[in-house]
């Protein structure tokens, strides 16, 4: 259809196992940068990162034909997978 438009917006917030404070401050900011890399990898647009040590908050702009829960899934998947890699934890 022409001339339609399309905004999704989504909070998501998820949390570490056990809601233990293992999110350290001194590199948040890289983990916010690498979840904003899965992000836009996926064609979506994220509008904020942020969290507290226990958990994070997400709002994604999303496109209509995103799957929000195979988005979510890699997200948090390859976000823990960077963080063992790195050994932060």
């Amino acid at each position: 259809m022409a001339n339609t438009y399309t905004q999704l917006y989504v909070h998501v917030v998820f949390a570490v196992k056990g809601r233990a404070n293992l999110i350290s401050k001194s590199w948040n900011e890289k983990l916010y940068k690498y979840i904003t890399g899965i992000t836009s990898n996926k064609n979506q647009k994220l509008m904020l990162v942020n969290g507290m040590p226990d958990h994070l908050h997400i709002l994604i702009g999303l496109r209509p034909d995103c799957n929000l829960s195979d988005l979510i899934r890699d997200i948090k998947a390859n976000s823990s997978k960077w963080i063992n890699e790195n050994k932060l934890v």
